[in-house]
């Protein structure tokens, strides 16, 4: 996990994507924010060999590639797996079989996106937070 990297957030609603970037302007975390409007997109992005995110926060209900068909080609690919991103899942919609299904693709957390920007900003703090000291594989160096 790369804490310095970027946050890779994958929202296809421009309301919700508006509100996450007044949070994110808000809490000021040093990491540059990227959205991308499907799966795909960020698959493709994700590919590249100098992108090391630190933290990926993705909707579930997303074009061309939905969140869960995402989650599990960056699970099931070598390379994107050496990474060690941390993959949440961050929705307005929920039930116990999203989150059942979300937990069957290793993802590391499945998230409620708040209706108020004071809640949306505390748990994406808390997020970045508990990420920002978690220790992964790819921190030490040989």
């Amino acid at each position: 996990m790369n804490k310095n990297g970027e946050i890779i957030v994958i929202e296809d609603d421009d309301d919700d994507q508006f509100l996450l970037e007044e949070v994110f302007k808000e809490l000021n975390f040093p990491n540059k924010v990227v959205y991308f409007p499907d799966g795909l997109e960020a698959l493709d992005y994700l590919h590249k060999p100098d992108v090391s995110p630190f933290l990926i926060l993705s909707d579930i209900n997303l074009p061309k590639l939905n969140g869960f068909e995402l989650r599990n080609k960056l699970h099931t690919d070598a390379q994107l797996k050496l990474k060690c991103t941390p993959y949440l899942f961050f929705s307005t919609a929920i039930d116990q079989q999203m989150v059942i299904d979300a937990y069957s693709t290793s993802a590391q957390g499945f998230f409620v996106k708040k209706n108020s920007f004071e809640e949306l900003r505390d748990i994406v703090s808390v997020i970045v937070r508990y990420w920002k000291n978690c220790a992964a594989p790819n921190n030490f160096r040989v």
